[in-house]
């Protein structure tokens, strides 16, 4: 198959991530759908980092077998890049919030406690806003990072000629990208996000598929591999924390319980309908 037939696989098996984010624009639920649906997220986020580890630990288990240098390698490669999945996500939240507050700090409401009173309850109404897109955009990163992982996969098996594997990978791959879409929506569900913000997200959490088929297409490398899926890793570890702690503040739990089962559930069936088809 030839590149640009390749690349156009990877950006359609990217880019129907672009199908699940329209559910952001529902406009404000109740309570008990908006617990329903973060905690589905939260289901869908589950299933991708067990998926995630699983097909990393694959890799490294699989090398150990035949070298158990380059094994320990890709051990150690698969804890760091969790690591820096995890804690880059939190160094990098905490590097905004310090900036935010130099830029609206004391001195600036000095003048006035009047302005000072005014500009906190507009700061207050704000902060919620500021972080659910935050954690939008957090969920599509690592998600992105997962997804070109899979990107990867789909060059290889089309350098590799290994058709039947490759059209397969490409329908699974889409499919399970819907799934993602609705995950990466959660946070904003009651907000309404503008079309160019969600396409945004969509770039981000779909086009390293695109990147992926393109760069494995070129060269394989399992190091690559388990690398980027440790930092997918990682920033879901994150997200979850972060989609767990918005649950709380939601409540509705029994509902939410109902969410997790039902998004874990979705994320695997798109999963096992990958495997049936390529049994």
């Amino acid at each position: 198959m030839s590149f640009a037939a390749t690349a156009g696989l990877g950006a359609v098996a990217g880019l129907t991530i672009l199908l699940g984010l329209p559910v952001a624009r529902l406009g404000r639920p109740g309570i008990s759908r908006m617990a329903f649906l973060n905690a589905a997220a939260i289901g869908v986020l589950l299933f991708l980092f067990y998926d995630v580890i699983r097909n990393a630990s694959e890799t490294v288990t699989a090398t150990l077998d035949e070298d158990r240098s380059r094994g320990i390698t890709y051990a150690m490669l698969l804890a760091v890049g969790v690591a820096v999945g995890l804690l880059g996500l939190v160094g990098f939240e905490r590097a905004v919030l310090r900036r935010r507050a130099r830029a609206t700090g004391p001195g600036a409401l000095a003048a006035s406690p009047a302005m000072a009173a005014t500009v906190g309850a507009v700061r207050s109404r704000r902060e919620p806003m500021a972080a659910a897109y935050r954690v939008a955009l957090f969920i599509a990163m690592g998600i992105g990072l997962h997804n070109f992982s899979e990107g990867l996969a789909i060059g290889q098996s089309a350098r590799a000629g290994v058709y039947s594997l490759l059209y397969i990978l490409v329908i699974g791959f889409g499919l399970h990208n819907i799934t993602e879409g609705f995950g990466i929506t959660a946070p904003l569900i009651p907000l309404r996000p503008s079309w160019r913000f969600l396409g945004l997200l969509g770039i981000i959490g779909g086009g390293p598929t695109f990147a992926g088929a393109i760069l494995g297409y070129q060269f394989q490398s399992a190091a690559v591999s388990v690398l980027f899926l440790a930092l997918a890793a990682g920033a879901i570890v994150y997200v979850v924390g972060e989609l767990q702690h918005a649950g709380r503040r939601i409540g509705a739990h029994d509902v939410a319980m109902v969410g997790l089962l039902v998004g874990f559930l979705a994320a695997y069936g798109t999963d096992l309908l990958l495997h049936a088809a390529g049994a």
